[in-house]
C-alpha cells in the first residue's frame, strides 16, 4: 500500500504523519486490496475562523475509490472522523462482499443436484413386484370367480406368464385384456 501524505498551508510535523499512518493501517483489517492512500490536509480560513479540511482518497484493487473529506476545528479530530467514516464505508463493502459471495457453475451444479436427490428422496417409490405367490389361473377359473364375488375385475397371470385383467363391461358381457 503506497501512502501519499500531503500539506497545504500548513506543515505536516512528524507527529500528524504519525497520526495519519497509524490510521490509515486500521484499514487493512478489511483486506481489501488497498492500492494506495493519499491524504491531503489543509488549513482554511472561513469567516475569520481557523479550520483543518482532511481528504483521504482511498484506491482499492476492482473496486471504486473511496473518497472522504472532513472538516473540523481540530486537525487530529479532523483524521479521526475521516478515518472513522473510511472504515465504516470499507466495511459495508466488505459485508457486501462476503454477503453476496458469487457461486461458480460448478458449485450451483452441485447445489441442483443434492436439491434433486433430496426431492427424490421425499417421493414414494414404485418397485415392481412379480406376483409370485399366485398361481397361474385359467381364463375360465377367473371368470367364476368374478361371477361368484360380484368383482367388476379380476388381475391375474395366465398359464404363459402374462398379467391379465378379466373386466365386467357396461352390456353385462366380460372383457379380457
Amino acid at each position: 500500500m503506497n501512502i501519499s501524505l500531503t500539506g497545504r498551508h500548513l506543515e505536516l510535523t512528524d507527529a500528524i504523519k504519525a497520526h495519519m499512518t497509524t490510521s490509515i493501517e486500521t484499514l487493512s483489517k478489511y483486506n481489501m486490496d488497498i492500492i494506495s492512500v493519499s491524504v491531503v490536509a489543509s488549513a482554511q480560513t472561513k469567516k475569520g475562523k481557523d479550520h483543518s479540511v482532511v481528504e483521504f482518497v482511498i484506491n482499492l484493487a476492482h473496486k471504486n475509490s473511496i473518497i472522504i473529506k472532513q472538516n473540523d476545528d481540530d486537525l487530529y479530530a479532523a483524521i479521526d472522523l475521516a478515518i472513522s467514516r473510511a472504515q465504516k464505508a470499507m466495511r459495508r463493502m466488505h459485508d457486501k462482499d462476503i454477503d453476496h459471495s458469487k457461486i461458480g457453475l460448478n458449485e450451483a451444479k452441485s447445489e441442483t443436484a443434492d436439491v434433486k436427490e433430496a426431492g427424490e428422496a421425499l417421493e414414494d417409490k414404485i418397485v415392481p413386484v412379480e406376483l409370485e405367490l399366485y398361481k397361474p389361473r385359467e381364463v375360465e377359473d377367473v371368470l367364476e370367480a368374478i361371477k361368484e364375488n360380484g368383482k367388476l375385475f379380476e388381475i391375474f397371470i395366465d398359464n404363459e406368464g402374462k398379467t391379465r385383467v378379466l373386466y365386467k363391461r357396461n352390456d353385462g358381457k366380460f372383457g379380457l385384456y
